[in-house]
């Protein structure tokens, strides 16, 4: 390969960024992919008004760390390029340390990203990233929705994200980078065994006998993605004319028998995810004990959310429990549900309403079932009510509750 990068990067690059964004953000760690997409997109809008600033996030892991982000760091600065360096201790992590890693990374980019004015973050995702993924999961014996091709472009933390160079091999990547003269440093947990990506990086050279390769995966996860998301539109649709939402409840009819099982169980999980704002779905397993108590008639907590059933119907609503801590000021976004407006003294925050409600006598006339009002949003001085806009007591303030629409516009985007 010459040192011109193969056109298509350069096009997928630019076709990436959304329309109107001005200043993009490159995640570089100072490996090979993100080496690539850092040279890659000075080239791509060397002559545009595009602005680009680079992060990088030391995890603090393990030793070598900083060889790389100084590698990173000169690149920038030879570039004339922001570089900037975020940390987090991984060594105080309990539980499955990649995968907190990847969450904070996620967490500190975004948080960076809205404070900096950066309106999208690049990530350096290849097609093999998107095969080693497709293995992983078929391992957890995932189902459409886990095997579907990594998506281009997502939202998380507030922030959108995209990959713009999931058309591209790794190798590839690094051909270009050698006959650019161009440094990157190879991380050494990408050989160790005991990391799944590196056992799935394994098997994949293992399949190719059986012309199991990372094109074919590539090409298969990319038609199960273009299903799932022909399946989420139907869902979406059904959703439209069959949910409702009161308090920021998702309502569904409990005997659906003219709809499929997988639509039914689809505008299930969405719901669950919506409500109770996690990134990810319920396991299946769960799910499945979900659907065992909804048939019983047995109320259910799952995914920060309370699940309560009635003959007709199952309401989905927020478990008091799961947004004991959450804390907003008036006219911010509470739980990323909820907005309530008012005046924004500065001593006031924005909690849930929880045992508050045992000091109003009339949150029965509004109509809503007490869990529902317990897990709402509520006004507090210190350790005073101030307001309950949904259970009645507006004391100056008010909701935006969400509605069907909210619901229906964002649980199906992936």
């Amino acid at each position: 390969m010459s040192d011109t990068p193969h056109p298509d990067w350069i096009d997928d690059l630019r076709a990436a960024l959304p329309a109107g964004t001005r200043h993009l953000g490159l995640a570089v760690s100072g490996g090979g992919d993100s080496m690539a997409l850092l040279s890659l997109a000075t080239r791509a809008f060397s002559s545009t008004d595009v602005r680009l600033s680079v992060v990088t996030v030391d995890h603090g892991l393990r030793d070598g760390v900083e060889a790389e982000i100084a590698l990173a760091a000169a690149v920038c600065s030879a570039a004339n390029l922001r570089h900037v360096v975020l940390a987090w201790d991984g060594r105080s992590h309990s539980g499955n340390l990649q995968d907190g890693a990847r969450q904070a990374r996620y967490r500190l980019i975004a948080e960076w990203a809205n404070a900096a004015g950066v309106e999208a973050v690049a990530l350096g995702h290849t097609k093999d990233d998107l095969a080693e993924t497709f293995l992983m999961r078929l391992g957890r014996a995932s189902g459409l929705d886990g095997l579907s091709a990594m998506a281009p472009r997502f939202e998380r933390h507030g922030c959108v994200w995209l990959r713009p160079l999931l058309t591209a091999r790794r190798e590839d990547l690094r051909t270009y980078l050698r006959a650019n003269d161009l440094r990157w440093a190879d991380d050494p947990t990408n050989d160790d065994a005991r990391f799944m990506r590196v056992r799935a990086r394994a098997a994949l050279w293992a399949l190719k006998p059986l012309e199991i390769d990372t094109d074919a995966i590539a090409t298969s996860a990319k038609a199960l993605r273009e299903a799932r998301a022909a399946l989420d539109e139907v869902a979406r649709q059904d959703a439209l004319s069959s949910a409702a939402v009161d308090g920021g409840d998702v309502i569904l009819r409990r005997n659906s028998d003219v709809m499929p099982t997988e639509l039914r169980r689809r505008i299930l999980v969405a719901a669950l995810r919506w409500v109770g704002q996690t990134e990810y779905p319920p396991r299946a397993s769960a799910v499945a004990e979900l659907e065992s108590q909804i048939a019983a008639g047995n109320r259910h907590t799952i995914n920060g959310c309370l699940v309560s059933i009635t003959d007709q119907s199952i309401r989905i609503g927020r478990e008091q429990n799961a947004v004991k801590d959450v804390r907003s000021k008036p006219d911010s976004r509470w739980d990323g549900r909820w907005t309530v407006t008012g005046p924004r003294d500065g001593d006031v925050h924005v909690a849930v309403l929880g045992e508050g409600i045992k000091a109003l006598d009339t949150w029965r006339d509004t109509g809503f079932p007490r869990d529902t009002l317990i897990a709402s949003p509520a006004v507090w001085r210190g350790q005073t009510l101030v307001s309950a806009p949904l259970a009645g007591f507006s004391g100056g303030y008010a909701v935006q509750s969400p509605t069907l629409q909210d619901f229906v516009s964002q649980a199906f985007v992936h």
